[in-house]
């Protein structure tokens, strides 16, 4: 079958002609009867969803649903309409480009045999007229990678919608599994469902928040006020590691080419340790130290303080340390960051559908906060709608923002101690004197009884000579350590303070019953007010439990029942995880290898037998080398990357120990 035999994609547009652009139907397929197989597809997976339903269920409620009817015919024209229409017309579009490319590729390998019969000096002057530099084809390779790169983005945004749904229709409620799911789960801190304040039968208010590390992104983010060397200080150690794992990588190749056994976990650090000294050194002072080996310590003084903006009256373009801030502005290592971030958020928005009135960049601040809506007042609100704040953390603004917090929540314990004394004081007030009212006027009415009729004789004390150590509100607090005095997690001290809530709210109803003199109305009001601030103070982060990086705060208002913007945004925060995180990587997963266990002695597989092996071990005493298997993956920690290199076989043997 030549290249002019392969058939050629009609320049129309049609969903049924054959290799059309759009259509169901390829030639590549040879007239296969694709309905008949996708309705057997279609009906194996309803059948499934069936017997599972059937058999999880119970009879009254099967009853209900009517399986055998309604249900599997929803179900039916579920599949059917997702997946026909995404994945056949996928599938024939792929089909159709692959055959273009076999028709290419024979084309130009029959161009290729005409060269024979042309001269040299032809042949040299054709090559030089279509060279790179005159016929460059690379915009439009990008271009064609841009387009299948939207395709693919298209067609994975509709698999996941159709992901969710179908988790929602199975599972029949949402939870934070529905947000982020698989290898990005670890990054929520914190995800919280509660009713609505206004409606609180049909609306949901649900507060996520995300953390990504700083060895986490993608793309570093810095701080804008941060140094110009700090930057090239931190360009520096990022060659470093990399220069000492590039040696690690000889090493370890090298002792696979000698047989040897491959490194341990524990043995690459301590390598790696070891290689330190070769790059760098703690000597300051010294100009010829090796910490000055990639920049001269005469232009690191220089630098010295210099921040991303210079004093016009001391700018002066000529000096040593303008050119070379210059050249570090110019690589944009200060902004390219946070910009890839906020550049990815943006278009992920866009492109789901999620619009967006009022956004507020704060470039210095490392900042930016998103509202579908410009109002903030909760009444004037739809009931489907969110809110996101991006920020980024180092950790001295994380250490601000914990002795703020701590602040905070010494004062809100302040006033509700305060509202607590006020109401223990109007309490013992208005206790009548001559009777009984509580269990405290007892204990003090049979104090002395007690006394004469029971502790005299047993020689114990009286209650009232022993310390208490238990308030009655929250249990004995265990004693701190570092651990605990470094990461405050603050459940003993909210508690207390939700509990005194509770109880004092109570008293005031065993007080005062169904009267409301003026007291009564002035404290309620506070103790509202106390209540619903600390409710939001408790909504908020505790930044003990954030780690230097971004910190995304999504706040979503939706309907129970439609649940559109819940499922419109678990898409985008997948996706943008995706985009802007590398993900969480176990270093024992990354840089899984062959174990010694798999070292075997016969690994080289022979059908002779023992003694003639030895008799031909001593014949030729260069016995072949026992070549390791390829790693499944390189020690550089990325996500798929194989280790194609081919290992040359050792000298005394044959090229067949190679696996």
């Amino acid at each position: 079958m030549g290249a002019i035999d392969l058939p050629k994609s009609p320049n129309v547009f049609h969903p049924e002609k054959p290799s059309a652009v759009g259509s169901r139907n390829s030639l590549a397929q040879e007239y296969r009867d694709q309905q008949a197989e996708v309705n057997l597809l279609l009906e194996e997976e309803t059948n499934k969803v069936i017997h599972h339903l059937t058999a999880r269920l119970p009879k009254d409620v099967l009853e209900r649903l009517d399986v055998m009817g309604g249900m599997k015919e929803k179900l039916y024209n579920y599949f059917n309409q997702n997946y026909q229409n995404m994945f056949n017309r996928y599938m024939v579009t792929t089909e159709d480009e692959m055959v273009k490319k076999v028709r290419n590729f024979v084309d130009k390998e029959e161009t290729k045999v005409l060269t024979r019969y042309t001269p040299k000096e032809i042949a040299e002057i054709l090559d030089a007229v279509g060279g790179a530099d005159k016929f460059n084809t690379g915009e439009i390779e990008k271009s064609v990678v841009n387009m299948y790169g939207h395709l693919q983005g298209h067609i994975q945004r509709g698999v996941n919608e159709l992901e969710t749904h179908t988790n929602s229709i199975l599972r029949q409620k949402t939870d934070t599994g529905a947000f982020v799911r698989g290898e990005n789960a670890y990054s929520i801190v914190k995800c919280a469902f509660k009713d609505n304040q206004y409606k609180p039968k049909t609306v949901t208010d649900v507060k996520l928040s995300v953390n990504i590390l700083d060895s986490e992104l993608i793309s570093p983010i810095f701080h804008y006020q941060v140094t110009v060397e700090y930057l090239i200080k931190d360009l520096i150690a990022k060659h470093i590691i990399d220069s000492i794992d590039k040696i690690i990588e000889q090493i370890k190749d090298d002792r696979i080419d000698q047989g040897m056994e491959e490194l341990s976990d524990s043995e690459i650090i301590f390598a790696k340790l070891g290689k330190v000294e070769n790059f760098t050194d703690d000597n300051l002072d010294e100009a010829k130290s090796k910490r000055y080996s990639f920049m001269a310590k005469t232009l690191m003084d220089r630098l010295h303080d210099l921040r991303a903006e210079i004093d016009p009256e001391a700018f002066d373009a000529l000096n040593v340390r303008e050119n070379i801030k210059k050249i570090i502005d110019m690589e944009n290592i200060r902004n390219r960051g946070f910009n890839t971030a906020i550049n990815s958020i943006t278009a992920i928005l866009d492109t789901s559908k999620m619009g967006y009135q009022y956004i507020e960049n704060l470039k210095n601040g490392r900042e930016v906060v998103i509202r579908e809506y410009e109002d903030t007042d909760p009444a004037n609100l739809p009931d489907e709608r969110y809110s996101v704040k991006m920020r980024y953390f180092d950790n001295a603004q994380l250490i601000e923002d914990r002795k703020a917090y701590d602040v905070q929540l010494k004062s809100f314990e302040t006033e509700v101690q305060h509202l607590w004394d006020v109401l223990e004081v109007i309490y013992q007030d208005k206790k009548p004197s001559f009777r009984v009212t509580d269990f405290e006027d007892l204990a003090k009415k049979s104090k002395n009884r007690i006394r004469k009729i029971i502790k005299d004789k047993s020689g114990e004390p009286l209650y009232e000579d022993i310390s208490k150590v238990w308030d009655e509100i929250s249990y004995v607090k265990s004693a701190e350590t570092e651990v605990e005095k470094s990461n405050r997690t603050y459940i003993y001290e909210k508690d207390r303070i939700r509990t005194r809530v509770i109880r004092m709210r109570d008293r005031m109803k065993r007080m005062y019953d169904f009267l409301y003199p003026i007291e009564r109305r002035v404290m309620e009001e506070r103790l509202a007010w106390l209540e619903r601030e600390y409710f939001r103070f408790d909504y908020m982060i505790n930044p003990y439990h954030l780690q230097p990086g971004i910190l995304l705060d999504v706040d979503i208002t939706s309907i129970k029942r439609k649940k559109a913007t819940l499922d419109a945004m678990a898409n985008v925060l997948n996706e943008f995880l995706h985009g802007v995180s590398k993900g969480f990587q176990d270093a024992a997963f990354a840089s899984f290898s062959r174990r010694r266990s798999t070292v075997r002695a016969d690994i080289n597989q022979s059908f002779s037998s023992a003694a003639e092996e030895e008799e031909i071990a001593a014949v030729a005493p260069t016995k072949p080398k026992v070549i390791a298997a390829p790693r499944a993956a390189s020690g550089s920690g990325k996500k798929g990357v194989v280790d194609s290199k081919r290992k040359k076989p050792s000298r005394g043997g044959s090229g067949l120990t190679e696996l």
